[in-house]
């Protein structure tokens, strides 16, 4: 199971509307194998699949993958990523980042 842990749901911040931390131990504690990763880091979500093979094959295996919401866009890491369609503004300048090679610093 891979876990989009942005932190965000459609009403507000995970945190304040329904708590989900500790979900690891949550996981963990109903018989899972937890693992967590960087979300947008190919390199971070490889090391939890590898890892994975070292862990008891019995048990089922969730990866929490922490992600920001709406990463790199104008709307990032706000609720407005759940409503709001994307501004002609802000593809276009998604669009200019793509096109020039840009990478996010943490990729």
């Amino acid at each position: 199971l891979l876990v989009d842990r942005n932190q965000i749901q459609g009403f507000g911040r995970t945190e304040d509307v329904m708590k989900l931390e500790p979900l690891a131990d949550k996981l963990a504690a109903f018989g899972w194998s937890v693992l967590e990763a960087d979300g947008h880091c190919f390199e971070s979500l490889g090391k939890a699949m590898h890892q994975a093979g070292d862990l008891p094959q019995d048990k089922p295996l969730a990866v929490i993958c922490h992600t920001v919401k709406g990463k790199r866009l104008d709307t990032e890491n706000t609720v407005d990523c759940h409503y709001l369609p994307m501004t002609p503004e802000g593809y276009n300048k998604i669009v200019e980042r793509i096109l020039a090679g840009e990478r996010p610093a943490d990729a």
